[in-house]
């Protein structure tokens, strides 16, 4: 049996508190929130003591697994204090706001026998798996390049109802780092660490409601050779299936409509699906349980989990890198 705490009760903490509750082998022992009405509610819902402040539910609780769901700036802060009390972290991305603090986590988890996991819960779609697959397999051939993009919309009133968001501080971006983060690590999954990174990144939509951008565009010239590109924007009209393409010289797979299809000599077909029988893709959450029973069934394994802050710090490097090659940082900010 493990034992979990949630700190940050926001909308993303209802994945994690859902895949908790609903694994017999974890036991949740307590919830934080810095607003004390939201941390009460929470608590008296679900049973469980109840925390303003995340170090005073470590000394209470001692909870084995600690799930970081905070804004963005809080995440190293709250995952330094969890490793030092001697508990296991699982933080969703990004690993911190910056470059800077990423590379904080980053150092004490190598030095910690803790294990630290980064949730890129993407990794755990049935498509994604089966995109890997046809790349390692070889089926592919030599990969020759990649695409993908992200079209999504997110009103003013996501941003106002959560200021942090939309803020350079807290949250140390926009769309990219908030949204098409997934979709650019699943790209440096596929196709290795970048060599070369070069992007524009600009507020083209919602001027004057974020200080961060909503809408990019990136090119990554991989170590391995190969190519990708990459676009994201918050500003569509609703929320389209991500799409992304790797193509090889033998064939290619895409993904589309939440479906993995491969074309190779023997035609088209599809590979993969990620709809479930209920009609809704784990894209939008499934991903979130696979990876949080995964985490918490490996705590007794030797070595690092496998999604690690080290995996966590490329893509938010690739990302600050395009938003300092764009001149959108604010004066005084650290990459």
């Amino acid at each position: 049996m493990s034992t979990a705490a949630v700190v940050g009760i926001g909308d993303i903490s209802a994945l994690h508190l859902d895949a908790i509750r609903a694994n017999r082998d974890i036991e949740l022992v307590g919830v934080c929130d810095v607003d004390a009405a939201r941390a009460e509610a929470a608590g008296r819902a679900l049973g469980v003591p109840f925390f303003t402040d995340h170090r005073e539910l470590l000394r209470a609780v001692s909870p084995r697994v600690v799930h970081i769901t905070t804004p963005h700036d809080q995440h190293v802060p709250v995952a330094l204090d969890a490793l030092e009390a001697g508990a296991h972290v699982l933080t969703e991305k990004p690993i911190g706001q910056t470059v800077a603090a990423g590379r904080c986590l980053v150092d004490r988890a190598a030095a910690s026998d803790r294990k630290v996991g980064v949730v890129f819960q993407n990794r755990y779609n049935p498509t994604a798996v089966a995109i890997k697959d046809a790349i390692t397999s070889g089926a592919l051939g030599p990969i020759t390049g990649a695409r993908a993009a992200v079209w999504w919309f997110r009103p003013s009133a996501y941003y106002t109802a959560a200021p942090w968001r939309g803020q350079w501080l807290t949250a140390g971006g926009g769309v990219m780092i908030n949204q098409a983060i997934h979709t650019l690590d699943l790209l440096l999954w596929y196709l290795g660490a970048p060599s070369t990174v070069h992007g524009v990144a600009a507020t083209l939509s919602l001027t004057g409601v974020i200080e961060v951008e909503d809408t990019a565009t990136i090119v990554i010239d991989h170590d391995s050779g190969v190519r990708s590109t990459l676009f994201a924007t918050n500003a569509h009209h609703t929320n389209a299936d991500i799409e992304l393409e790797i193509t090889g010289r033998d064939g290619s797979v895409r993904l589309v409509g939440g479906e993995a299809w491969l074309t190779d000599d023997g035609g088209t077909r599809r590979v993969a699906t990620d709809t479930q029988s209920s009609g809704e893709r784990s894209y939008w959450g499934k991903g979130h349980s696979l990876l949080i029973d995964d985490f918490h069934a490996r705590l007794d394994d030797p070595g690092p989990f496998w999604i690690g802050p080290a995996d966590g710090l490329v893509p938010l490097q690739v990302l600050r890198e395009v938003y300092r090659q764009s001149g959108i940082l604010p004066e005084g900010h650290a990459l």
